[in-house]
């Protein structure tokens, strides 16, 4: 019963992120899971491999309501997803992987090095400039770009927009658009990474119960039921409250949980 409540509210206050900051709450549900799988027996060989997968389950699943209200408002640039699409997919495939290669401590470093990069761009409200004359996209750079932005995404268990989005305003890529596509990009790269984990921790000896690879399902279940709810929650909260006080308190916030995942990984 401990383990479903802290499931669900770990599922709703990701929710509420996601909606207040346009965030898959990945770095709120990486770093939950890590935290509780082991004061459920849970091996402390797979409990980061476990959280990661089951976060990008998770987002899996919210990242769908994301892309298609970006598509409603005409923000997803669906021909650049789609050349973008392989090199996601094989990238975050990969990431499963590459992080069942990868101890615990390994894995908490580079969620922590993440969680801190993105509360830094959070807090100095980074953007990238916009390339007067920008460069077409082309195909292999695009291919190369979503490899290299699909297996960082999975191995810190996150939707990718912290990466897409520079990269493609970088390019030339109007903002909201950039946004947008960068939310539809979270799609392949969430799917991708789950089906990755799963396959990467089929057989594994010291999974719990209820397992699927690298995949919790009752953590899915909690976790993304929660999320699903109370996501509206924070979407309207992000009209009513102040968002560059809001923006920095989330930085804070993940800059508190990068700085633990550093120093539970015996960093410092």
């Amino acid at each position: 019963m401990e383990q479903l409540v802290i499931f669900l509210a770990t599922g709703a206050i990701a929710g509420v992120l996601a909606g207040l900051f346009g965030v898959g709450g990945g770095l709120i549900i990486v770093p939950a899971l890590a935290w509780l799988l082991p004061r459920h027996g849970v091996d402390a060989s797979v409990v980061m491999q476990l959280a990661i997968g089951t976060s990008l389950a998770v987002i899996s699943a919210t990242s769908i309501s994301s892309t298609f209200a970006h598509h409603k408002r005409s923000g997803v640039l669906w021909p650049i997803l789609k050349r973008l699409a392989p090199g996601l997919v094989a990238g975050a495939i990969m990431g499963g992987f590459v992080a069942d290669a990868l101890t615990g401590n390994a894995l908490k470093k580079i969620v922590g090095i993440g969680a801190l990069l993105v509360a830094l761009q959070m807090w100095l409200d980074l953007k990238p400039q916009t390339p007067r004359i920008p460069r077409p996209l082309g195909n292999i750079e695009l291919l190369s770009a979503g490899g290299v932005i699909g297996i960082l995404a999975a191995l810190i268990g996150i939707g990718g927009g912290s990466l897409t989005v520079p990269y493609l305003s970088l390019r030339g890529i109007s903002m909201r658009e950039a946004v947008g596509t960068a939310a539809a990009a979270g799609m392949p790269i969430a799917w991708a990474g789950a089906i990755g984990f799963m396959l990467a921790g089929h057989g594994q000896a010291h999974l719990p119960a209820w397992s699927l690879g690298y995949v919790s399902l009752a953590g899915f279940v909690g976790i993304a039921s929660a999320s699903v709810l109370t996501a509206p929650i924070g979407a309207r909260l992000a009209h009513t409250l102040p968002p560059k006080a809001l923006k920095r308190a989330f930085a804070l916030m993940l800059f508190l949980i990068g700085l633990g995942m550093l120093l539970d990984s015996g960093i410092a």
